[in-house]
This record gives structure tokens, sequence and C-alpha cells, in this order.
């Protein structure tokens, strides 16, 4: 098996396969390694890090429930018997904040003094949020993630932090520093933190070798320029290793500095460009169409659109700035769209016509206006066993060729849904 950091080299290099096979954010057998002699890398659904500060061990993200009983027997295997001073939350997603749960429980049986959880002030009310949104986040992350399970639910009892902070703190264990800042960026409550006797930055998910998920499209409000900021004081600190969020940890001071600047300018860009499209009036639709990623950029691995989308990124710029009306004056107070398919359908000489001209622009390479109309007539006939056949097929073949995970998930949501003649499986029961 190649090492963590022969890996790192590939992926820098470009000799991984990150949409699939190295995907940062996908589900993989776990493994765990060090990446420095005083730190342990933890890397399942999301990465977790272990560092020994000569008087305990301090975790930077916790990982997914899932994984918890793993991780804690991981980092016994490295440190059998040295107790786990604390951990940091970068944030409040949950592949980020449940692993201190076993040494909770192991502290106690040990009699060992318990964890303290440091993270923002806003990681708590987070928490409450995902309580009071719990059957939202669990339809929509079952299309986002393609959970084929009915039985599937949302969290909804979290570890809250210990410590609370809210622009920055540090605090020392043993012969380390360990210096939270506050960003904004996948979140509101993002902490990136610095270990200058290490050398060594934790992003988070302010870096995850990939477009940076500044605009996932169920999710709520991301903001790219305080993000890309977050990344340019990280690239000037001289950090010699990058622990990421997800994926693979960048060694050396070039390097993480060219990630950190690279990601930022990614940003800056999306964010001007879109800015400069708003500010003559357009639409959001001419918007998402008119914004690109600088073709200097669009080639280096770690920016690749497998996880997010930069027509995503876009839409979350525009609701920052500009709200949820799209410019589109029907729009505004519309008609159901139920009923809009019916008509439209009606006016294209019925559903047939409809499937016939959706199965043509799908033939010939055209499957997003396919989709439109495919679309159209699911509402207009939502029990007819032949619009569900060319949906589900018409989604399914667009989903395997898109590079982005969340664009394919949610199209194979749909054509999954299609597969047993509903429009969608989520929101049904």
């Amino acid at each position: 098996m190649q090492t963590i950091r022969e890996l790192a080299e590939q992926g820098w290099t470009g000799a991984l396969d990150l949409k699939v096979d190295f995907h940062p954010v996908r589900v993989r057998r776990s493994r765990a390694e060090e990446v420095h002699e005083r730190i342990l890398v933890f890397s399942g659904l999301a990465n977790s890090y272990a560092v020994d500060t000569g008087d305990g061990l301090v975790l930077l993200d916790a990982g997914h429930v899932a994984e918890a009983a793993d991780l804690h027997a991981r980092i016994r295997d490295w440190r059998p018997d040295t107790p786990l001073y604390g951990a940091v939350y970068s944030h409040h997603h949950v592949d980020h904040v449940f692993g201190v749960a076993p040494f909770d429980a192991e502290a106690a049986e040990r009699g060992w003094p318990a964890p303290v959880v440091h993270a923002h002030a806003d990681v708590v009310p987070h928490f409450d949020r995902y309580r009071a949104t719990n059957g939202l986040n669990t339809a929509l992350n079952r299309r986002q993630f393609a959970v084929d399970t009915p039985d599937f639910r949302w969290p909804d009892r979290f570890r809250h932090p210990d410590v609370g902070y809210r622009d920055r703190m540090a605090f020392h264990r043993g012969d380390l520093t360990f210096d939270l800042h506050h960003a904004r960026g996948e979140t509101d409550d993002a902490t990136w933190t610095w270990i200058p006797e290490l050398k060594a930055v934790h992003t988070g998910d302010l870096f995850i070798w990939a477009l940076p998920n500044a605009g996932n499209p169920q999710k709520v409000q991301r903001y790219a320029s305080d993000w890309a900021h977050a990344l340019r004081e990280m690239a000037a600190l001289g950090a010699e290793l990058l622990l990421p969020g997800h994926g693979l940890p960048v060694f050396g001071a070039d390097r993480v500095r060219r990630a950190c600047s690279e990601t930022a300018e990614l940003l800056e860009s999306l964010e001007a460009q879109t800015l400069a499209a708003m500010n003559r009036g357009l639409p959001l639709d001419e918007v998402i169409h008119a914004v690109s990623v600088p073709a200097h950029l669009a080639d280096r691995p770690y920016l690749q659109p497998v996880y997010d989308h930069p027509q995503f990124v876009v839409r979350n710029i525009w609701r920052r700035y500009g709200g949820w009306y799209d410019g589109e004056p029907d729009n505004l107070v519309p008609a159901p769209r139920d009923a809009q398919a019916r008509e439209w359908v009606r006016l294209a000489g019925g559903v047939r016509s409809v499937l016939d001209r959706a199965a043509e622009l799908h033939r010939d390479g055209d499957s997003r206006l396919a989709c439109h109309l495919v679309e159209h007539a699911v509402r207009a006939a939502p029990d007819d066993a032949d619009v569900h056949e060319l949906r589900a097929r018409i989604y399914a073949e667009r989903a395997a060729g898109e590079s982005s995970l969340m664009v394919r998930n949610i199209l194979g949501h749909a054509a999954a849904a299609s597969r047993e003649g509903e429009r969608d499986l989520a929101s049904r029961g």
C-alpha cells in the first residue's frame, strides 16, 4: 500500500483519480498513518488529526459518528496510554464532530480529566438549527450523498464544545501552541488552526482538494470572499504542512502557499465576475452562464469540480448579495410548476411530443435541455410509465457524465425515483 505522502505527491502532479478512486468526499475504508512524527491522520469520510503535544493529545476535527469507534481504536494503536487533552471542531458539520464520545467514556473509566472541546461560538446554534430542520437535512442529504436507505435519519444529538470563542484564541499544551482563527467559508463558524512549532496548519474544510464547497445547492449561505481572505492569511504563515478537512495533506512550504493562494484566487475571481455581471443588472440565468473558472487555474488537480460546481458557487454569491429573486418577472409570484408544465405540454401537442423531443435532444448531446422537457412531462403526467422510463434514462446517463459528485447524486436520485414511478424519493412519506 502506498503511503499518504506518496499519494499526496501523485495527487499534486495530477496522477490520482480524484473523481472516483481518491475523491476527497467519498466513503471509503478508513486508514490511519503518521504524516509527522507527532501527527497521526485518520482518513475516513473526513480527516481527523491526533497531535501529540508531549502532555496529552489534541484532536483536530473529530469525524463522523459511524467512524468514532474506529478513530478511537486507531489513535490508541498509535498512542495507547496518552490521554486526549482536547479537541478542536473546525465547524459544525456532522462528519467533523462525533469522535470525542469514546474518549469521554475512556476518560471516565480511567480516571482522566474529560477532553476539552474548543470551537467557534456559533457551532452550538448550528447544532440547534440541525435539530429544528432534522427532516429537511434528512431529505436533502439523501439526495446529495445518494443514500438509498429509507430509514436514514439526520443526527439530532451532538457533543457540544466546552470552550467557545469569537475571533481568535490560543491554548497551549505540552510544548505546542494551538492558534485558533475564526473564518467564514463553507460555514460561518469555521476555525482554522495554526501550530507554529510544527509549522502545520489545519484548514478544516477551507481546503478539501477540490473546487471549494462554496455553492452547495441545498445548504445554507457560503462566503466566497471571506473564505479567500482566510486562505490568504494561511498562505502567509510559512506553513510546511497543510492538514485539510478532506483529501491528502500538502507537504512543503511552496506547495502549501500555492494551494492556499490559488484557491483564494479562484474564489476571488468567481465573486468578482459574478458581482460585475450583477452590477450590470443581469438576471441570474445570464449571470450563471457568463462566469467561468480562470483558464490558468482550470487544470489544477486540487481545484477540480469533483464535489461542488462553479455555477453553484455563482448562485451562492448571487444569493448573498442579491437575495432569492432571479430577475425573471414571471418567477416573482409564480403559478404552481405543475400548472405551468401542463400548459406547456398541452401547447407542445401532448406528452408524447414532449417525450419524443426530449429523447431527440438527449441523443444529440443536449441533455440539459432534455432534462427540462422531461421534467415538464413528469409534472404534467406524474403516473405515466413512459415518462418515468425516459426520465430515469436521461437523468442516469447525464449523471454518469458529470464530474461534480453533488450533480451526479442529485440527478441520480431523480433517476432512481422515476424507476419507482416517483418524482422524488427523499420527500416521499
